[in-house]
């Protein structure tokens, strides 16, 4: 007969042996685990349960005293395992399955001028709670991981040569929730259409994506740009402000373009820089929201009140949907402020031209060839006209004379000269005592200054032919001579003819 401590001990020994078996073989792993992920879960999940339920027998054990403490904490060393199996493969998942999308991207225009895009990210890792469901996954230990979290979410928007081109550059998202989309702001750098945006998050995911950006429905307006805002144009001359119009606007595509706090005196007129053709209205289509215009003025060839010279003249480009065309009026007919323009809630661009004028000297001689005497003088003029749009100061003539010739110069410089003044200038040249017989020039340089800018004329070459003086003795000596030859040749003549 087998005592009863004999019993209890070979019961225990089976018992062991028993409980041994399932833990020896709780790991399995399976190559394939890490390409299908989710089966590895439930490998995972059901030999965590296994040893889950093992470690609970002998539990039951140990407090009966059947198994020892160092058996009992070698089968909670097997579940621990199992359990970090287990969430490994959890996280392996659900960080799979996390993903970061952008929702939407909107550009707009701010108050100051600038470009920004309003950006909606959101979680859209909505598998998880149907990995839940199918898996049967503890509800606690599941939320103890957070399935639904995406954590140090970094957004950037670059261009396509790949350089950040968004202020700010970088925006870090601490946690992303799934169903609570997070909206950023960012203000353009470089004004495109079209954008990267840069995600990185989780455990190092990325993402890279091309948007094309909408714009900004809710305004109802298009956003005029000008780089040439501020012009200088001569008088008599044109100047082309180029124009960028990019649309705001989900219920018109159909604008009208007008001039406000021009003069009249300064002719103006719309085209496409294109075809050149000109434009009054303009429309947007579907698949562009960015246009190209440009605005031509012409300044008169005089300044007057409304165009002085020299002084900026302030005008804006509005840009009128043509819904509001009829109530918005005539407004060519008053001058406006930059508040009420505002106020139309158009779009709009303060644009500003600066009319100058440039001085154009000519000169005019009469007659540039003269003979005279070797004890003669010469004396001729010239006429100084402004046929430029700014007056002329310090005009002067300079004379280059032959060596030892005089001269004289009146007057010698004339103050000013208004726009389409003429002056004349008297000059008087006397040769050199000892002059010899020939051809002289006289070199004409006339010079002047516009705005402290120098202006010079055509130079003019004046010609003096200085003849030899006359003979008044030997001229009669000769002419006798002649009349006494013709007298005799007429006697000799008679006296023949009578023979």
């Amino acid at each position: 007969m087998i005592a009863p401590r004999t019993l209890r001990f070979l019961a225990a020994a089976a018992l062991l042996a028993i409980a041994s078996l399932p833990a020896s073989t709780q790991v399995n792993y399976n190559q394939r685990d890490d390409k299908y992920r989710v089966l590895g879960l439930k490998r995972a999940k059901e030999a965590y349960e296994t040893s889950r339920r093992d470690y609970e027998r002998q539990e039951e054990l140990f407090k009966r005293s059947l198994i020892s403490q160092a058996d009992l904490d070698h089968f909670h060393n097997i579940m621990a395992d199992a359990e970090v199996n287990y969430q490994q493969s959890l996280l392996a998942v659900l960080f799979e399955q996390q993903f970061v999308s952008v929702s939407r991207a909107v550009k707009y225009q701010a108050r100051d001028g600038s470009k920004h895009v309003r950006l909606t990210v959101a979680n859209t890792s909505g598998g998880t709670a149907e990995f839940q469901k199918l898996l049967n996954i503890d509800d606690r230990l599941f939320r103890s991981l957070q399935p639904d979290v995406v954590n140090d979410v970094y957004i950037s928007i670059t261009n396509t040569d790949g350089a950040i081109i968004s202020q700010p550059y970088e925006v870090k998202i601490a946690q992303l929730r799934y169903g609570e989309p997070t909206m950023l702001d960012f203000a353009l750098l470089q004004d495109l259409d079209a954008v990267t945006v840069n995600m990185i998050y989780g455990s190092g995911s990325s993402r890279s994506m091309k948007i094309f950006l909408q714009k900004d429905a809710s305004v109802n307006r298009v956003a005029v740009q000008s780089e040439q805002f501020s012009q200088e144009v001569e008088l008599g001359k044109s100047a082309t402000f180029d124009l960028t119009l990019e649309l705001f606007s989900g219920v018109s595509n159909t604008f009208s373009l007008e001039v406000l706090n021009l003069p009249p005196q300064i002719d103006r007129f719309f085209k496409d820089p294109s075809g050149q053709a000109r434009l009054s209205q303009f429309k947007f289509t579907g698949t562009t929201n960015t246009r190209k215009a440009a605005l031509e003025v012409s300044l008169p060839d005089r300044p007057t009140r409304e165009v002085p010279m020299d002084g900026p003249i302030p005008f804006f480009v509005v840009v009128v949907p043509h819904d509001q065309a009829n109530s918005a009026g005539d407004l060519q007919s008053r001058t406006w402020t930059q508040q009420e323009i505002e106020r139309l809630n158009v779009g709009y661009v303060k644009l500003e031209l600066v009319p100058r004028g440039e001085g154009k000297l000519l000169v005019r001689a009469p007659q540039l060839f003269y003979s005279i005497k070797p004890e003669g003088t010469v004396q001729m003029s010239v006429d100084l006209v402004n046929e430029g749009t700014r007056r002329l100061d310090n005009v002067e003539v300079k004379i280059d004379m032959p060596l030892n010739w005089t001269k004289s110069v009146q007057p010698a410089v004339v103050p000013t000269l208004g726009i389409g003044e003429e002056r004349r200038v008297d000059l008087t040249f006397t040769p050199s005592r000892d002059v010899s017989v020939g051809r002289y020039e006289i070199r004409l340089r006339t010079s002047a200054l516009s705005d402290n800018h120098p202006v010079n004329a055509e130079d003019k070459t004046a010609t003096v032919e200085i003849a030899a003086g006359a003979n008044i003795p030997g001229t009669v000596l000769v002419v006798l001579l002649i009349l006494g030859l013709v007298g005799g040749i007429v006697v000799f003549g008679i006296k023949l003819t009578r023979r």
